[in-house]
């Protein structure tokens, strides 16, 4: 492709023409959907303007890039104005990898060949008779809406670079891509190890998207409709996703050679708790050297919470009171994080807490909570405050009655505030057992197939008992530095990929 060169798309400037969409006083709605994917793109980005612009509309533009931290540009017509704004731009970004990609409409043609000289790559959009998808001339490149840039970025990097680098398309819902993105987890411009994000989108076709990408990281748990629980197992008839996920199930199904990070079928078990709880059964064959052991709690399902048994299912379980009892469906759904503490047993008739549910073990464990994360092969972890005791709990509770605590797991709990410290899988604790702990997570990958995950650990007063609470998917592993977890992230995912590859 003219201008690009090896270096592939090293900085983006989008013309004030095509943020208004021409004459519009406002900008246009897919403006700030496109300023979101390249803010944290690795990619510099900067907004144009000429001289002539109406004074709002310049105001308008110089508070979007204060909003997104980019750069906004003079660029007018003449000769020497052109000139000066070239090398504004190349002071602004002195270390520029590749070409610059000039997005325009084509009423400042003619700009374009002191530009084209210049190595900028001009980018036409909703050009009058233009292809009806992406194309390419000689020396400019054409679409039709500033959505499909990100994926027009993609195109030009992976002909400049070739097959060595891995592409991953993306999608998950945007506060959680947000929490990715500022981290510098998605970078548009490949890393040193060969990795380039790209994000998907359901609002424009999604097969040519993904004939783009060598692998997809989805967080199918944000695409969630309604879960049905009524088989045995969950299975991909139980869930409905959205009518978008839908459409990506189907070409995954289609198109088995595609890398998936994770498949469905993996996802399925942390949608459930009852059946996490009978996978965290299995560690009792967990043969490690500790003198601790690693286990889930102890758990009952109930349908009903008058059913009359349930004193005698209680006991047989090995639950005493208090107990914690969460929703058997674990995510995607409003009400999947309403739980209860219940410390009578003729409290459990008047629980709001949607059934079926679990009735699960509540443990002393000193109001210490142990987050690990597991990315691929390296494991990390973080120590945060938690719940107190039963006798804390009971004071809690606020009445003599002690009555249930109703609470959103997702909200709050009255906890100790702060994280209390952090560590990855080779730093050591008094007070936990990383060796033991690091041979579950690597038992829990190989069981539950997943790449990144996360879970909840507790050690029971009195027994030492490692005691596994939550498990879930993809999570933001938040609490490990971005250092330590973004390469740690990249790896895992490059290392699914390569594996993939060797088992084709």
């Amino acid at each position: 492709m003219a201008g690009v060169g090896g270096g592939g798309v090293g900085g983006v400037i989008l013309d004030e023409c095509v943020l208004f969409g021409g004459t519009n006083v406002n900008l246009q709605s897919d403006a700030h959907f496109l300023l979101h994917k390249l803010r944290h793109s690795n990619i510099p980005t900067g907004i144009s303007y000429g001289a002539g612009l109406e004074a709002h509309k310049v105001n308008i533009l110089k508070e979007m890039a204060a909003q997104y931290s980019i750069h906004c540009f003079l660029l007018d017509e003449s000769a020497s104005s052109t000139d000066d704004a070239i090398r504004e731009v190349m002071l602004a970004w002195p270390n520029t990898r590749g070409c610059i990609l000039y997005m325009v409409s084509n009423n400042k043609e003619y700009m374009f060949p002191k530009l084209s000289k210049c190595s900028w790559l001009i980018t036409l959009l909703n050009v009058e008779g233009s292809p009806a998808s992406t194309c390419e001339s000689s020396s400019m490149v054409y679409i039709n809406k500033l959505r499909e840039l990100p994926l027009t970025i993609c195109q030009i990097n992976r002909k400049a670079f070739g097959n060595s680098i891995v592409t991953v398309g993306y999608i998950m819902k945007p506060s959680r891509e947000g929490d990715f993105a500022k981290r510098g987890a998605f970078p548009m411009y490949p890393t040193q190890d060969g990795l380039m994000f790209v994000p998907l989108t359901f609002d424009l076709p999604l097969a040519p998207q993904l004939q783009e990408v060598d692998v997809v990281l989805h967080k199918a748990t944000d695409e969630i409709i309604s879960i049905n629980l009524d088989g045995s197992l969950p299975s991909s008839t139980s869930i409905t996703y959205s009518r978008g996920m839908q459409e990506l199930q189907r070409y995954m199904e289609h198109h088995l050679d595609l890398c998936v990070i994770d498949p469905l079928s993996s996802i399925y078990p942390v949608v459930d708790r009852l059946k996490i709880q009978q996978i965290l059964l299995g560690l009792e064959d967990l043969k490690t050297a500790s003198c601790c052991a690693i286990r889930g709690p102890n758990f009952l399902k109930v349908d009903d919470f008058n059913q009359s048994d349930l004193v005698q299912s209680l006991s047989e379980a090995k639950l005493a009171l208090p107990s914690i009892v969460k929703p058997q469906v674990a995510c995607g759904v409003a009400d999947a994080h309403s739980m209860a503490i219940v410390f009578r047993v003729q409290d459990f008739k008047d629980l709001t807490v949607p059934l079926p549910a679990i009735i699960q073990e509540y443990v002393d464990h000193s109001s210490t909570l142990y987050k690990f994360y597991v990315l691929g092969e390296k494991v990390y972890h973080a120590v945060k405050s938690s719940t107190p005791n039963a006798d804390g709990l009971k004071k809690l509770s606020g009445s003599k009655e002690l009555k249930p605590l109703v609470f959103d797991s997702l909200k709050s709990l009255p906890t100790a505030k702060g994280n209390l410290s952090s560590g990855d899988g080779n730093s050591s604790r008094a007070t936990i057992d990383l060796e033991l702990v690091t041979s579950a997570a690597n038992w829990l990958m190989r069981n539950l197939e997943l790449t990144i995950f996360g879970f909840d650990v507790v050690i029971e007063e009195g027994t030492g008992d490692h005691v596994i609470v939550d498990v879930n998917y993809l999570p933001s592993f938040k609490e490990v530095p971005n250092e330590v977890a973004i390469p740690a992230f990249w790896g895992a995912i490059k290392k699914k990929f390569e594996l993939r590859g060797r088992n084709k």
